[in-house]
């Protein structure tokens, strides 16, 4: 009877710990505007974060209701500035979109800077510090920073590399996107994500950038013959909250969003890279696509040459431009982070 003692005491407190550990949050409902609703960082990370991880953590106390900002009437680059004026609690958009407020936003994104996955988390990472420094004069707070599948050509046109982009008409979604094709000898087109595959089918632009798992969600397989895979970019995203919201939370709140963020951040970017191969996949008809549709689509390997001309645009036009655009203690502070990590000088 003795031994019977503690094992009951012991089952009791493990009842007992789910109803402590949820009284340790205050009851918080929080108002989220994620990413664009119709992609799967957005499905497979974002939503389920904020309707079940959180709250599951808490114990029910901490809940969050999310809408995608095209599902508020939203573009992208208002994001930070409502974010900023209070307008916005918690939100998330790809922070190239506010390259035209400050070129410090695609200091991480230049076309041609990180050629796989491992190297954009670690550009990223290593930049993060002056990101939240940054924005944190404009009273947003950064809770992390994940990124989108990379960012690849698509063409309804044959090409068999780089050089077959002079002379073409492409559809870009950044100023690097647009000065990485133009140094190549092609046109730079800028229009919405939702007009690329009538352009495409029409031959308003022979080719198109976007990542490759959302080309196939957006059907591009069915208005494009060749899917060229060399990421040209990676198009990060930016998880942040307005300060003041975030000061008014309770401390336990913070931590545990804090420390379920880092571990969503670390799930988007592992997975980064499988749905990059998965959009190739699926796009190309593989068999490896785990997915009922499938694309015909011929998919185009890049030569070593292809990367070598790559990296030569970097070089020798992306990167001089915008070290000419950015402030002169931007340029220190990309040299002392991004530079370091890829071997790269910017000069001012």
């Amino acid at each position: 009877m003795k031994r019977l003692v503690p094992l009951a005491l012991f089952a009791a407190a493990a009842l007992a710990a789910p109803l402590s550990h949820a009284q340790e949050y205050p009851a918080t409902k929080l108002k989220v505007v994620g990413g664009l609703s119709n992609l799967s960082q957005y499905n497979d990370f974002e939503k389920p974060f904020w309707t079940t991880t959180i709250p599951k953590a808490s114990g029910g106390k901490v809940t969050a209701d999310i809408k995608g900002y095209n599902e508020m009437g939203l573009k992208g680059p208002e994001i930070i500035r409502l974010m900023s004026q209070g307008v916005i609690e918690f939100g998330t958009a790809t922070i190239a979109y506010f390259a035209v407020d400050n070129p410090i936003n695609v200091a991480i994104d230049l076309a041609g800077l990180a050629p796989d996955v491992k190297t954009a988390r670690a550009v990223t990472d290593a930049f993060e510090p002056m990101y939240a420094k940054f924005y944190a004069q404009s009273g947003v707070k950064i809770l992390g920073m994940s990124t989108f599948p990379a960012q690849v050509l698509f063409c309804n046109a044959d090409i068999k590399g780089l050089a077959d982009i002079k002379g073409k008409k492409v559809r870009t979604s950044s100023r690097t996107q647009a000065e990485f094709v133009e140094a190549l000898g092609g046109s730079s087109v800028t229009m919405a994500f939702g007009e690329v595959v009538p352009a495409l089918q029409n031959k308003v632009v022979d080719c198109a950038i976007t990542g490759s798992l959302s080309g196939y969600s957006a059907k591009w397989y069915e208005v494009s013959t060749h899917l060229y895979a060399l990421p040209v970019n990676w198009n990060q995203l930016i998880h942040a909250v307005n300060r003041k919201a975030w000061d008014k939370l309770n401390p336990n709140v913070q931590k545990l969003i804090t420390t379920q963020y880092k571990t969503m951040v670390d799930d988007v970017w592992a997975a980064a890279g499988k749905q990059t191969q998965e959009g190739y996949d699926c796009n190309t008809g593989a068999a490896a696509c785990p997915n009922p549709v499938k694309g015909k689509m011929t998919l185009v390997q890049p030569s070593e040459a292809d990367r070598a001309l790559l990296k030569k645009v970097l070089n020798e036009s992306v990167l001089p431009k915008w070290a000419a655009r950015c402030s002169a203690q931007c340029v220190t502070d990309f040299n002392a982070t991004v530079g370091k990590v890829v071997g790269l000088t910017a000069k001012k």
